[in-house]
């Protein structure tokens, strides 16, 4: 429904998945203050880490480049050094978001890398992501009769794809909930990501010195799996910026997704060596990462009114009360060899 090469969502070119057009909007199309405060973050970073020579960043699931885009900007026009150290290696493995990356980073060719994780080593650096993992393939479970179950997706009398259930299709899945202490209540249905765990060991295995970031929406194992509000999982899919109720509906046409669990995330990074620098709301992350300060510098460069309020309107975008990134978290994970 979502990966595949020809038919799945994040692959087709004929879909206008982001942005007011598309199913929805990620942080980097809402505002270009959260790329511009991540640079100045990762500025920080840069010189924790000594002032390198050169070093690399690695986004992975890097989009349309819009991201890599306001970070490189951000750093040729307030950190020139840090941007002359930087070597920025996109992963994503959508074709069509590759092309459209290559085109609206060309100005920056000479510091851009399109490859895979898995052939960068980073050393030192950062590997970052936004809005990944609550993308990536889950186990659907319910608890049935005192048993923990997995549903299954099947094709129906009609042709159409519905649910069956049946015995999980590997002990993982009991492990997975053991370590958490985690009992599902009777009838509870909830979704597992084991290939978050997968994903943050293989990253560890690349970062020799420097950072895992990761920006996503999530909670800690026993809200997730306790709140009557998620009694039913978090399963969920977008269309056109509507919440969609029935996932099976329109397969490759909408955007599927689930709410990720922290604990389990943090869990793994722990065994990998990974040790948690910051864990935070995106909101508060942002304020003090510096976002008022690049407001004040960018408001500085812009002469007019109307260009002003464009800066302040986009900088409310990310540090409204209520707002977007007050329902999304930044976990900052540290490795040292």
């Amino acid at each position: 429904m979502l990966y595949d090469e020809q038919e799945g969502y994040y692959c087709r070119s004929d879909l206008q998945k982001w942005g007011r057009a598309g199913d929805y909007r990620t942080s980097p199309e809402r505002s270009s203050f959260f790329a511009a405060t991540f640079a100045r973050y990762f500025a920080q970073l840069y010189e924790q880490l000594g002032r390198p020579r050169q070093w690399t960043i690695v986004e992975a699931g890097a989009g349309d480049g819009r991201f890599a885009c306001g970070v490189l900007e951000t750093f040729r026009d307030y950190f020139p050094s840090v941007f002359s150290a930087t070597r920025y290696v996109v992963d994503e493995v959508g074709s069509h978001s590759r092309s459209l990356a290559r085109e609206r980073l060309e100005p920056f060719i000479d510091r851009i890398e399109f490859r895979a994780l898995e052939e960068v080593e980073v050393d030192p650096g950062v590997v970052f992501s936004n809005e990944l993992l609550d993308a990536f393939p889950v186990h659907r479970v319910v608890m049935q009769g005192g048993r923990l179950c997995e549903f299954y997706v099947n094709t129906g009398s009609n042709g159409d794809f519905e649910w069956t259930i049946g015995a999980p299709s590997t002990d993982l899945l009991a492990n997975y909930f053991a370590q958490s202490q985690i009992q599902l209540a009777e009838g509870r249905a909830a979704e597992v990501n084991l290939e978050i765990g997968d994903w943050i060991s293989k990253v560890a295995g690349r970062i020799r010195t420097g950072y895992l970031i990761t920006v996503d929406y999530g909670a800690d194992a026993d809200e997730l799996y306790s709140s009557p509000a998620r009694a039913q999982g978090t399963l969920r899919g977008f269309h056109e910026h509507r919440l969609v109720q029935e996932v099976l509906a329109q397969p490759g046409e909408q955007d599927l997704t689930t709410t990720i669990d922290w604990t389990f995330a943090k869990r793994i990074g722990e065994t990998m060596g990974l040790e948690i620098a910051a864990f935070d709301r995106l909101d508060k992350f942002l304020l003090a990462a510096g976002l008022l300060e690049q407001l004040e510098l960018e408001t500085q460069r812009n002469e007019g009114e109307a260009a002003k309020l464009r800066l302040t309107t986009a900088a409310r975008e990310m540090i409204l009360p209520d707002g977007m990134a007050a329902h999304f978290q930044v976990m900052v994970q540290k490795q040292r060899r």
